[in-house]
């Protein structure tokens, strides 16, 4: 009787332990998958092993949990990484607080582009651009401009993303001399390419799955997505065009009510760290956020990461977060009825 009561407390005392580490860990929202890890691995463990504070993750899609966060009366992370535009709306809800820049010391070395708002910042940033297998696609095929998509030789071999067709609309209203805010002025631009697309993929699992597959030899696709692709032995070629590349730029906020600001400040101070940024480059092949990160020759000749003020103003079609958060179920409807279906 005395064993069982000792094991039952050892018991006990494990799983008091267990809601204590929970309660007291910094709690992130993030995407699934490999973005989880990408943040566990190269800012969760050096939060932790600097402040011995334990990181839990809560994940999802993107417009899921700023849904469900809408729904909460008390925030379910302290920290929520989400894309820019999609930050907005974090915002524009009252679910962000407002940074105190002071309490983020590596701050000053963040580049323009990645200071998105007074709420939330940027963590990494990427392209949406042209990648494509030479081996799969017509010989002489090229992709020096973005209407190199247009050539009839592609017919059925294009897919590009489902879930956020805006860096295909404004390239669009860009080739038809407008931009993101004048969208509909690429209109029967767009509905000219609907013969190449073969596919429109859902996640980053389904657009590797269509280009390693050689489904879809041609694709409007995300940077780290070809690069974590070629690593696996696809014969990806990724390209810059001359218009330049759709940017993207990741971003985290302390959500509003955190009972952990200070400690989520320290989180975010890490991730901006120059040694941090450049594992994350390292790991991602995506671009550094800030300017004092030391990327390796190798990574930073690699299209689409961008480790100089030069690269973000020449190469980086920059579409307003604020335009994008607005407009992006426009978009996606459009999208669907007019080139989808």
């Amino acid at each position: 009787m005395v064993r069982k009561l000792i094991s039952a407390g050892i018991l006990a005392s494990a799983m008091f332990a267990t809601v204590a580490c929970a309660e007291d860990a910094l709690v992130i929202s993030t995407w699934g998958g490999s973005f989880r890890d990408l943040i566990d691995e190269n800012i969760g463990k050096e939060f932790t092993r600097q402040t011995g504070v334990p990181v839990k993750y809560i994940t999802g899609g993107t417009i899921d949990r700023l849904n469900k966060a809408k729904l909460a009366t008390k925030p379910e992370s302290d920290i929520t990484f989400t894309t820019s535009h999609i930050g907005w709306l974090y915002v524009n809800a009252g679910l962000y607080e407002k940074l105190d820049t002071s309490k983020l010391p590596n701050y000053s070395h963040l580049v323009d582009r990645a200071k998105i708002s007074p709420y939330h910042i940027g963590s990494w940033a990427y392209v949406y651009t042209i990648g494509y297998r030479p081996d799969l696609v017509p010989p002489g095929i090229k992709f020096d401009s973005w209407n190199d998509l247009w050539n009839p030789a592609l017919k059925g071999k294009i897919s590009a993303p489902d879930f956020d067709p805006s860096h295909i609309i404004t390239v669009a209203a860009m080739l038809s001399g407008g931009d993101a805010a004048t969208w509909q002025k690429g209109e029967e631009k767009l509905k000219a390419l609907k013969p190449n697309f073969k596919a429109f993929y859902t996640n980053d699992a389904n657009s590797q799955q269509l280009i390693a597959t050689g489904e879809t030899p041609v694709q409007v696709l995300l940077s780290m997505n070809a690069y974590y692709m070629i690593g696996q032995g696809v014969p990806i070629k990724v390209v810059i065009p001359k218009e330049g590349t759709v940017l993207g730029v990741d971003t985290m906020g302390i959500m509003k009510g955190s009972t952990k600001v200070d400690l989520a400040y320290k989180f975010m101070n890490i991730a901006l760290s120059p040694e941090v940024q450049a594992k994350i480059v390292a790991y991602k092949k995506a671009s550094p956020v800030v300017d004092n990160a030391k990327v390796s020759a190798e990574d930073a000749a690699l299209p689409g990461v961008f480790t100089t003020k030069q690269q973000w103003d020449t190469q980086a079609i920059v579409i307003d977060d604020k335009l994008r958060a607005e407009k992006t179920a426009e978009w996606r409807k459009w999208f669907t009825e007019n080139i989808m279906n």
